[in-house]
């Protein structure tokens, strides 16, 4: 029997922020509680990162409205400070985010492999959902 290899999906966005700084809001719990979300409707309340080689990271998302809300956890295995993350999910789908320092902007491409529940373009819409609010939310803030 013959197994298909699915595809990654790609997301990303370009940052008017230097890399140091989107770094920081990207790996800090403080700030991931407020970004990580694909929606209004929706928000992080809780979250925890270990970022470094096997270390565990865990964000918990809920609806705002209570009605469900989920883990969402993984594994780091490889860490390069200001370039690149690269991680396991809790149920083993692989994840790869580069940040590619162009001065006074920041690219930050995420690759994942996807889940079988829902359509591609969903899943593709939400992270890059999730990583618009990120964008927005490090161009409007502070670093301290």
């Amino acid at each position: 029997m013959e197994t298909k290899q699915k595809t990654m999906i790609t997301v990303e966005t370009k940052i008017h922020a230097p890399v140091e700084k989107v770094w920081a809001f990207w790996t800090s719990p403080d700030h991931i509680t407020q970004w990580n979300h694909a929606s209004e409707d929706w928000h992080t309340p809780r979250a925890l990162n270990d970022l470094r080689p096997g270390g565990k990271f865990l964000s918990r998302m809920e609806a705002r409205d209570g009605s469900m809300g989920f883990d969402f956890e993984g594994t780091y295995h490889s860490i390069q400070s200001h370039e690149r993350i690269d991680y396991s999910m809790a149920d083993g789908r692989k994840v790869r985010i580069t940040f590619q320092d162009n001065g006074n902007h920041t690219t930050v491409v995420e690759s994942f492999d996807p889940e079988n529940e829902n359509p591609i373009e969903m899943q593709r819409s939400g992270w890059q959902a999730i990583l618009d609010n990120f964008r927005k939310y490090a161009e409007s803030h502070s670093l301290y």
